[in-house]
């Protein structure tokens, strides 16, 4: 039995998902935008 995909870390999460890598791309810029546009509580990890 194969273990499962998802094993979580901290680090990984925010090097991945977190509002530097985000604000870094044009199109995490867009992600971002959109977030603030909607009025999200939390617009990264």
């Amino acid at each position: 039995m194969p273990k499962r995909t998802y094993q979580p870390k901290n680090k990984k999460r925010k090097r991945t998902h977190g509002f530097l890598k985000r604000s870094k791309t044009s199109g995490g810029r867009k992600v971002l935008k959109n977030r603030r546009r909607k009025k999200k509580e939390k617009i990264s990890k």
